[in-house]
């Protein structure tokens, strides 16, 4: 299973596979990587539960250690490997890999991490980390050992490694929709011991790894509803699942249905938290749903359109949906994003107790991304809500640069006010603190979208309301913008509500500014002047880099003195975790990697200048591979999408970019044209690709899907070919030196540097990827990965030319 295509592999003594055992080979390769890459992906599922959002693509740097260093394991004990037939090596790696998995699981789920700076956390956090990657280790020996014993049929056995791949990546998000995130990575260890009863001759190995597949298969079978096998801790915190009533698990999150009291509630990621509504809206004035609801912020869009078209992002259990039903709405469109809730619970299970509220004729529900709905909206709408929509869980498909969803930018706020009716406003709320920066950032993400629709001085069109008085803790605030100026018919209405209900605090009403930082902003009109003189960074933030809930700046995550530490400073403690993380992965890449070829072949001998063309390649590849999966989440409609398409693609053109690179790079003098067409394709992106996502976004899915394909497919072809035909170069010195057997040892071990340096840069540039994103942009990110493969063109000067020979 590569996690690029460009995984080159040790050359070991052969030990070659009987021609009649061709078939069997290829089949147990592909089923090998559709296991590997199936653990890798189920495992970016499970972080964003058990963890958090921040470990967006740790598993993609687990896997690209574990490959790595399992190849460096091959080759340096290659002389032991020998002795052991081939397939009966490979049967007995597919039983550890069988019983690693679910060992792997259980670690995952038994091991509380948190976010706090700490030795223990640093502990536990590398035990996840190292644990994780041993049934990818078990598989970088498998394949090292198949290519290098088998090297005469490379294209069919590479072939195979990529079609197992690629079906991964189609199969992953049904398997977690039909199994669950938990026993997806069981089925990844039964697909690990079936590769094992495909390579094993008849015998006590291959009846142990059938063993070990049935096993593996009942105890999916006995755990399917989750009742065994589940969330222990979530968030470093001890789960108490007494009460929980229904749990479910589907490629976009996990939910569950929680008893509180007599209320139901859903909880999303075993973190955010939506009430269901038990109530009938004929009848609300009778009773004590209609004093809880309408004293809440939000209501105040219901106050000032009652009657209005309400389209609300993220419906959620239904608390706006039932206040906007209550008030007299006539249309009322919901648009959730995942059908768990939407379906299964709000219109399934729970269809009664919530008063079949999804079902009402003037309620209408859409099942798809908010944002993108409303984007394409034939209608337009008195009021745009959101509240308290994407709390730090509910798109989790990894990491926090994933879940953001791109609801809270400036691109998105314009597409909001341009399916707005003449009079129509938007009603965001978040939850906002003493030192305010969450609703603050909004009036400020708001206030430059009417600057560029032509609005100069939007001083008139904001009102905020707060659920009482600013604390530490945090409370509800909404935030009201309208494109026009808002009446004083409009501002009595807020005040009269105001006084009906004295917990509501008006933060700034257009006649009435108060001493406070909204007032400020306001009055500013600049929200970039303004927020370099805030102590957060408030600043709009855009599709570029969309992390709205990232409001502190570099210094101060690593100090933070002076600053509230509410219940967002988890969400801003993000970048000092991806540095914990950076420096976790970085220690493993020296201890599992280098310093293991430094041992084992004598470091005095390389050339170590050449082997800098490994790095910059790896290194690039890492950052436009997380880059593109970031940058298609908007367009696509959901983060698993995005990461499951562009992995797919990338992987299936990089291995027909590498096959092809043996016959149209015959020379290494011709290194630099590949190199050149991706760097200036990356640097063209970064200027056209947002503008012709947006563009394109209302298409529908498969023509998304081909449009991807026509953009990620030929720069992943060129994108295979530098790093084979780099390899090619260092191990045809083999076949040149005519000197003595060290000389060609020498040469052949610049092949296991370069591969392990390779390895090395992109697992740390996995995690770097993550850093420059959520602090320069996406665009940044692939510029970086531009630079580096432009630092690889000179780099190249420096390999030795390609011997003049065809390989097989």
């Amino acid at each position: 299973m590569p996690v690029t295509s460009e995984t080159p592999t040790p050359r070991l003594p052969a030990v070659l596979v009987s021609p009649s055992s061709h078939a069997p080979l290829l089949a147990g390769m592909a089923i090998s990587s559709f296991s590997a890459l199936l653990l890798e992906l189920a495992l970016t599922r499970l972080f964003s539960v058990v963890l958090f959002y921040h470990f967006a693509f740790l598993a993609i740097s687990i896997a690209l250690l574990g490959m790595g260093s399992g190849g460096v394991a091959a080759y340096l004990g290659k002389k032991r490997l020998a002795r052991i037939p081939t397939r009966t090596l490979l049967v007995v790696l597919c039983c550890i890999n069988a019983i690693a998995i679910p060992l792997v699981l259980e670690t995952v789920l038994h091991v509380p991490v948190s976010l706090e700076l700490s030795r223990g956390n640093f502990l536990r956090l590398t035990t996840i980390y190292l644990s994780s990657a041993l049934p990818f280790f078990v598989t970088g020996i498998e394949f090292s050992v198949i290519f290098a014993r088998e090297s005469g049929h490379i294209s069919r056995l590479y072939g195979a490694d990529l079609c197992g791949a690629a079906l991964a990546c189609l199969g992953v998000v049904p398997l977690l929709n039909w199994l669950g995130g938990p026993n997806a990575v069981l089925f990844a260890g039964a697909m690990a011991a079936l590769a094992g009863v495909v390579w094993g001759a008849m015998g006590i190995l291959r009846k142990t790894a059938a063993v070990l597949a049935v096993l593996l298969v009942s105890l999916i079978a006995a755990n399917f509803s989750g009742r065994w096998i589940d969330i222990v801790y979530a968030k470093g915190m001890l789960r108490d699942r007494s009460w929980v009533e229904f749990s479910r698990w589907n490629a976009i999150s996990r939910v569950e249905v929680d008893r509180q009291g007599e209320a139901k509630v859903v909880v999303i990621d075993a973190d955010a938290s939506t009430y269901i509504m038990n109530a009938d809206p004929a009848e609300w004035h009778t009773t004590e749903w209609e004093q809880d609801l309408m004293s809440a912020p939000p209501a105040l869009a219901n106050v000032l359109r009652p009657h209005g078209a309400f389209a609300i992002i993220g419906p959620g259990g239904g608390v706006d949906v039932l206040r906007a039903v209550a008030n007299g709405s006539p249309s009322v469109t919901g648009i959730e994003i995942n059908p768990i809730i939407a379906n299964t619970v709000m219109r399934g299970r729970y269809l009664d107790y919530s008063y079949h509220l999804y079902e009402r004729p003037e309620v209408h529900i859409h099942v798809t991304d908010g944002r993108s709905f409303v984007r394409n909206a034939p209608q337009k709408f008195d009021v745009v809500q959101m509240t308290l929509v994407d709390t730090w869980a509910s798109t989790a498909a990894g990491a926090f640069a994933l879940s953001e969803n791109s609801l809270y930018t400036v691109e998105a706020f314009r597409a909001y006010f341009d399916h707005l009716r003449d009079d129509g406003m938007i009603a965001i709320t978040r939850w906002e603190f003493r030192q305010p920066r969450e609703a603050l950032r909004v009036v400020s993400v708001a206030m430059q979208a009417l600057h560029e629709l032509g609005v100069p001085d939007p001083s008139r069109n904001f009102m905020v309301v707060s659920q009482g008085e600013l604390n530490e803790d945090g409370i509800p605030v909404v935030v009201l913008a309208k494109k026009s100026a808002f009446t004083a018919e409009e501002e009595q209405a807020v005040r009269a509500h105001i006084g009906t209900y004295p917990k509501l605090v008006a933060l700034h009403l257009p006649s009435e500014p108060r001493e406070n930082p909204f007032s400020a902003l306001i009055a500013r009109n600049d929200p970039y002047l303004f927020a370099q003189q805030y102590p957060y960074n408030v600043a709009p933030v855009y599709d570029n880099a969309p992390f709205f809930f990232f409001t502190l700046r570099l210094d101060q995550v690593l100090h933070g003195a002076g600053l509230d530490r509410g219940i967002d400073w988890k969400v801003n403690l993000g970048v000092a975790v991806l540095f914990m993380v950076f420096f976790i992965s970085l220690l493993a890449v020296l201890a599992f990697l280098v310093v293991p070829l430094i041992l084992g072949t004598g470091s005095g001998q390389q050339r170590a200048v050449p082997l800098l063309y490994f790095v910059a390649v790896g290194l690039g590849y890492i950052l436009v591979e997380i880059a593109f999966i970031q940058r298609f989440v908007l367009f696509l409609g959901h983060p698993t999408y995005a990461l499951t398409v562009v992995v797919f693609l990338l992987l299936l053109s990089s291995g027909a970019g590498s096959l092809a690179s043996r016959r149209c790079l015959m020379r290494t003098r011709r290194l630099w044209i590949p190199l050149a067409l991706i760097a200036s394709a990356l640097l063209l992106y970064v200027f056209l690709l947002p503008a012709s996502l947006n563009r394109l976004i209302g298409l529908p899915f498969s023509a998304k899907l081909l449009v991807s394909a026509a953009m990620l497919v030929p720069l992943g072809f060129a994108m295979g070919m530098p790093f084979p035909t780099g390899l090619r170069a260092l191990a045809g010195s083999a076949v040149r030196e005519p000197g003595s057997e060290a000389e060609s040892e020498t040469a052949e071990n610049r092949v296991e540097w370069a591969w392990a340096l390779n390895a090395g840069a992109s697992v740390l540039g996995s995690v770097l990827a993550m850093v420059v994103a959520i602090q320069f942009g996406l665009n940044a990110t692939l510029a970086l990965g531009s630079a580096a493969y432009l630092s690889a063109i000179g780099l190249a000067r420096t390999l030795s030319p390609l011997p003049a020979r065809r390989e097989t």
